[in-house]
């Protein structure tokens, strides 16, 4: 299959020379082509530039030819943190909020991840798949070209192997590419609720080595916050994910300062999520770390949070990822356009400061990063491209608006 895309008004987000990530004033920089052509041959980019320097294109034969006369090109979004697998909505729980519940009030009456936990154990795998599938093309046709995906509503050894299994056949069945992350320690289970030592141990014990014979994930998370799991458990949980070869992520400072940011930079995660309490001792912590920030602007807003400091992180010279946090309870939303928006309304980010969270710094937070998250040659033909619109700053700028005309996911355009 090969695909070119010519007369593209900006061709957004290129690299001659890849890079994994780009952090602080760097951030600030995305470099664009405008009258632009792309190449894709098979699943990979081949070739881009500008029009009048085109050459070595016009001899190809079965050639697919789009005209993106006053269209941007951009490299698809990679959403590095979301729960898609679940059973069932929690638009209840978002009434209770309303009139005035907190999260942790809707936790302790049974709410919250326990209420998914519940739903998600009455599920087949069946019914799990053909829901997950649905969101996937949502977000793959709001411009997504691989996210991550969660277990952690399970909370019980069959549970979690089930929603681990579901993403597997999820990886088969959608075009996206798709990393799977264990999150048992997503919260306590009702039966164990006084005996979290028990749950630890069944987490480390039992679960970690089937994860590992199936090879049923990359990652393992945790939800690091008081009333679900301390710094040191964390530790000790995702200590034991890397003998079973799982590169840790954490949950940090959502709901307030506990640690878990700290707790990431300890065992080397790839990634701490949310940091809507982070500091200043831990921005200190995170720098010249291997682990991404990255904050998930749907969360915040659904929940009314504190916003995390990203821009306070940048400007310490940090990088910073963006991902939705899809999932029933506090972000029923996968789209990443409106996560811009969010990120440059309310955390004043640039426009191109959050298309590279978005992109090449949500890639790295996935390991993806030599693959995906810009345009370069030899990296996935993961694009999408745009309506006719003035600029990229229009992304975010129109709130809410369906932008996106074209999606190409490894090569091949998408329905």
């Amino acid at each position: 299959m090969k695909i070119l895309i010519k007369n593209i008004k900006q061709l957004v987000g290129i690299e001659d020379e890849p890079r994994l990530k780009v952090s602080g004033a760097e951030m600030k920089k995305l470099e664009c082509i405008d009258n632009a052509w792309l190449a894709i041959e098979n699943d990979k980019i081949v070739g881009f530039g500008k029009m009048e320097d085109w050459e070595g294109i016009t001899d190809w034969t079965n050639l697919t030819i789009i005209d993106a006369s006053e269209k941007l090109v951009l490299p698809c979004y990679c959403d590095s943190h979301t729960h898609i697998v679940y059973a069932g909505s929690r638009e209840g729980e978002f009434v209770d909020r309303i009139n005035g519940l907190t999260y942790e009030q809707i936790f302790e009456r049974g709410g919250g991840i326990l209420n998914s936990a519940k739903k998600l154990r009455d599920a087949s795998e069946e019914e799990l798949v053909e829901s997950a599938l649905k969101r996937l093309n949502e977000i793959m046709l709001q411009g997504t070209g691989a996210v991550e995906i969660k277990s952690g509503y399970g909370l019980s050894v069959e549970a979690e192997l089930k929603m681990l299994r579901v993403i597997r056949t999820l990886k088969e069945k959608s075009p996206l590419t798709i990393k799977a992350t264990f999150l048992g320690a997503h919260a306590v289970p009702a039966e164990l609720k006084n005996d979290k030592r028990k749950y630890i141990d069944i987490l480390i014990n039992e679960l970690m080595p089937r994860i590992a014979e199936e090879k049923l994930a990359e990652y393992c998370d945790v939800f690091c916050e008081q009333n679900y799991f301390t710094k040191e458990e964390t530790v000790e949980i995702l200590t034991a994910g890397k003998k079973y070869g799982m590169t840790p992520k954490v949950h940090a400072e959502q709901l307030s300062n506990f640690g878990g940011a700290l707790a990431g930079v300890e065992v080397g995660a790839i990634s701490v999520d949310h940091l809507e309490f982070v500091g200043d001792k831990e921005i200190e912590a995170l720098k010249g770390s291997v682990t991404m920030p990255t904050v998930l602007p749907g969360a915040a807003f659904f929940l009314s949070l504190p916003l995390p400091p990203a821009r306070k992180m940048m400007d310490a010279g940090l990088p910073v990822a963006i991902a939705t946090d899809f999932n029933p309870g506090s972000s029923p939303s996968g789209n990443m356009n409106f996560m811009l928006s969010l990120c440059c309304v309310q955390y004043k980010m640039s426009p191109e400061e959050a298309i590279n969270a978005a992109t090449i710094n949500s890639a790295y937070a996935m390991d993806l990063s030599k693959t995906h998250g810009s345009i370069s040659i030899g990296k996935q033909a993961n694009v999408f491209i745009t309506k006719e619109i003035p600029s990229y700053a229009f992304i975010p700028y129109s709130f809410g608006s369906n932008l996106i005309e074209t999606v190409i996911i490894g090569g091949k355009v998408m329905n």
